[in-house]
């Protein structure tokens, strides 16, 4: 063990964060269980018993679960074996065919509608939802864009390139419709250009530009209702305020240990989205306090070592990866549970490494397979700042600093 943390032995002795590695495990495992918990209903008899012939469709969304998770564990992988240098070469190419699969969903017999929006590509044997691959692929496009030595802080016109990529992506996505996907997109764009010192004026300008269009969407009826839901729910417990008050009755009934693992009454049809969205709940309800205390300190150690990665890293290029990645699931993970808590309107956002859900495991262990590449510190050479140029705000700030300086 050195000085900088546990570590795993790579290649040519160099080395991966055995820390990171060790809490996306965990967070995973926790998702089986609780995927299975929610799902594992056995059909009942008018004589209440369980239906024998059936028994095998409690494992049905368990199977799908695992598959899942075993490709997102060749997806870490293949991330992990390659190099920043690549991922910096694809990061482009990436980000294009994100916008292409996007496109995708609007075509018949490819495009899989759900409950009335089209998000999803049908790929054999699932879906796929690209909204989630146009995350990844936006980090890694604005962490080789930020990093480029032509990249000025100071100019307004750098700062709207980005800007524009950012909203064609989420005009595209919001005609899914997909107001969290597109929402979130924004979030992990402004995040990383403001921490790479970008003027805040340019930000709240911008801000202030799309604040006629945000409020426009948000007069929509059914995202209304959310709000309003959202502000009181209680008065609408049969209607739009259902699923914030049956969590709320998931969280309160919990208590300090839970009602005991696959005990939850919330998940008798009573939660929608039980296995997805509101499966924070149900840790709640059935695992207490102490289970959702330990899924909030497994994402608070997620970023802890997300932000060490990015301190420690060899370039310009990895250190922008590591901290858009890091802040893309720990934001998510923070407005799921914000949304379960009845703290922010009700989102669609899967709880990342827990949450059913194929497109977000997948996306996210590429993440991690990526930030545990990076942790490897391994030697960058192609141009770029390294790690003694430390880029983002307060390099930003020190040069402005320095110009004022007098002669």
């Amino acid at each position: 063990m050195n000085s900088r943390g546990p570590i795993v032995q790579g290649e040519e002795g160099r080395t991966a964060d055995r820390w990171l590695l060790m809490i996306v495990l965990l967070l995973s495992f926790a998702g089986v269980v609780m995927v299975y918990s929610s799902t594992a209903l056995m059909p009942v008899s008018e004589s209440g018993g369980a239906v024998a012939e059936d028994s095998g469709a409690q494992f049905i969304y368990l199977k799908k679960h695992v598959m899942t998770l075993f490709i997102a564990l060749g997806s870490m992988w293949f991330f992990y074996r390659m190099k920043p240098a690549t991922l910096r070469r694809y990061a482009y190419p990436l980000l294009a065919l994100s916008l292409l699969l996007l496109l995708c969903v609007f075509i018949p017999g490819l495009g899989v509608k759900i409950n009335g929006a089209r998000r999803w590509l049908r790929l054999w044997p699932s879906t796929f939802q690209p909204a989630e691959l146009a995350k990844f692929a936006m980090v890694l496009s604005l962490a080789a864009y930020l990093s480029t030595p032509r990249y000025n802080r100071e100019s307004f016109k750098a700062f709207m390139k980005p800007l524009l990529v950012m909203i064609a992506f989420q005009g595209v996505i919001l005609m899914q419709p997909d107001f969290g996907g597109a929402f979130s997109l924004g979030l992990i764009t402004f995040t990383m250009l403001f921490l790479a010192g970008t003027r805040i004026r340019f930000i709240l300008y911008a801000v202030a530009a799309m604040l006629p269009f945000l409020v426009k969407l948000l007069m929509e009826p059914y995202r209304m209702e959310r709000l309003l839901a959202f502000l009181d729910p209680w008065k609408y417990p049969r209607g739009s305020g259902f699923q914030l008050v049956q969590s709320f009755i998931a969280l309160g009934t919990g208590g300090l240990t839970g009602v005991g693992l696959g005990e939850s009454k919330q998940k008798l049809r009573f939660l929608p989205e039980v296995n997805t969205d509101f499966i924070f709940a149900l840790v709640g309800e059935e695992l207490g306090f102490a289970g959702v205390t330990v899924v909030l300190c497994l994402f608070i150690g997620f970023f802890v070592r997300g932000m060490k990665i990015a301190g420690r890293a060899q370039s310009a290029f990895s250190y922008y990866v590591a901290l858009g990645l890091t802040i893309m699931i720990t934001m998510q993970a923070l407005i799921n549970i914000a949304v379960v808590t009845g703290l922010v309107p009700t989102k669609g956002l899967p709880l990342p490494f827990i949450s059913y859900g194929g497109s977000s495991l997948l996306v996210n262990f590429m993440a991690a397979g990526t930030l545990l590449r990076i942790s490897r510190s391994d030697p960058e050479h192609y141009g770029l700042p390294g790690r003694d140029i430390r880029p983002g705000r307060r390099a930003g700030l020190r040069a402005r600093r320095l110009r004022r300086r007098p002669l």
